[in-house]
């Protein structure tokens, strides 16, 4: 048993979840807080991957990132990059079904915090970044971190768009949920089986050291308050 999969699946979830993080928690911070025409449409397009299938979400990212759509080709022609049927497929993919996990976490922490501090910075000069890195990031981090961990273990059993948008090409595609399903279909289930403990011992960890981590933090805080 070939263990680039696990390597493969681990670098896919990485790099999907890097780029989560960034941009669920930007937007999240720009419009969470914001009342504005069009923003329940918006929202509702975030979080939408939730509730389609995940061979409707490959269809919609092939017909984008194919050859003919529109980012395939600007990819292509300014950074020579072939989103199908590559590895980067994967992340894409990944990263579009894992955004509404993080973005309704990072949402709902910075909604559930006192704006106080915040407005008095804002009063005593204090830049909007400045703001942004001292004082909402670290009063928000326990919703944003647990919005991290989920979206990688998302990204970590992503298959259904990234069959229909990386394929499975061994050694280049096949993630470990991809690894799965070929090993079941050719035959060799001892394989699928050795990949299903590793996926669930990957996602079990990830979940149980953030159950463990919060229930710290509040033990921690009532601790220190009573």
């Amino acid at each position: 048993m070939s263990i680039s999969p696990l390597f493969l699946s681990l670098k896919v979830a990485a790099i999907a979840t890097i780029i989560v993080f960034i941009s669920g928690t930007l937007a999240a911070r720009l419009i969470s807080r914001k009342i504005f025409p069009g923003k329940s449409l918006l929202e509702s397009l975030f979080l939408l991957p939730l509730v389609l299938p995940p061979t409707v979400i490959g269809f919609c990212l092939l017909y984008t990132f194919g050859r003919n759509g529109w980012a395939g080709r600007l990819l292509m022609h300014w950074f020579d990059l072939q989103v199908v049927f590559s590895w980067t497929g994967a992340v894409i993919a990944s990263a579009v079904v894992s955004f509404p996990l993080m973005y309704q976490s990072a949402a709902a922490a910075f909604q559930n915090y006192d704006t106080q501090l915040e407005n008095a910075a804002h009063n005593l000069g204090a830049s909007r970044g400045k703001v942004f890195f001292t004082i909402a990031l670290p009063l928000a981090w326990p919703g944003l971190l647990a919005g991290l961990v989920m979206t990688f273990a998302r990204s970590l059993g992503e298959f259904g768009a990234t069959l229909m948008v990386a394929g499975y090409i061994p050694g280049e595609t096949d993630t470990i949920p991809l690894a799965i399903y070929f090993a079941v279909e050719s035959g060799r289930m001892e394989e699928a089986l050795l990949w299903v403990l590793t996926i669930i011992a990957l996602g079990f960890s990830a979940v149980y050291w953030l159950q463990t981590w919060s229930r710290r933090k509040i033990n921690f805080f009532r601790h220190h308050s009573s």
